[in-house]
């Protein structure tokens, strides 16, 4: 499968100038990470070095080596945020889910991220879920939030 995902996203911007990102984009969309197999058939075929694509992959923080939980949740930890409580919001979601941030949790539910501002700031503390945009939370709408995603999980077990 993983190999079908590098070919499309190739396929679809291997050939424009200057395609890499959106040929990482591509892979990661359909991914949800960047496999290690990617990067040297992304270089031959971008005519790169095996060390310039993973120079990219390492350093946007949106490109993964490593596949995601069934969640993405980024917590803000910019300036607004922190003023408005998201420093013990972070330490209650590190407990809560057993991992720190750039980490997935053990159950595979949920990977937590950190983000430097989301642009919504009027509405802070806020988080990320999954590239829905949440705001004004408090630790017991943070519980709520997490109870649901980490519920489906305990079920299947």
């Amino acid at each position: 499968m993983s190999s079908d995902a590098i070919d499309q996203a190739l396929a679809a911007s291997g050939h424009l100038p200057g395609g890499l990102l959106q040929v990482l984009h591509g892979i990661a969309d359909r991914l949800g990470h960047i496999p290690p197999d990617a990067i040297g058939r992304v270089a031959a075929a971008l005519n790169l070095s095996r060390a310039e694509v993973h120079g990219v992959v390492t350093f946007y923080h949106d490109f993964r080596s490593e596949p995601p939980g069934r969640h993405v949740l980024k917590l803000c930890r910019a300036e607004a945020c922190q003023a408005m409580g998201s420093e013990k919001l972070a330490a209650a979601l590190e407990q809560r889910l057993g991992c720190n941030f750039g980490q997935t949790s053990p159950d595979g539910a949920v990977t937590l991220e950190p983000v430097y501002c989301l642009g919504n700031c009027a509405a802070a503390p806020s988080l990320l879920l999954d590239g829905q945009l949440r705001g004004r939370l408090s630790e017991t709408r943070l519980a709520g939030i997490v109870d649901a995603l980490v519920a489906p999980a305990k079920e299947r077990a």
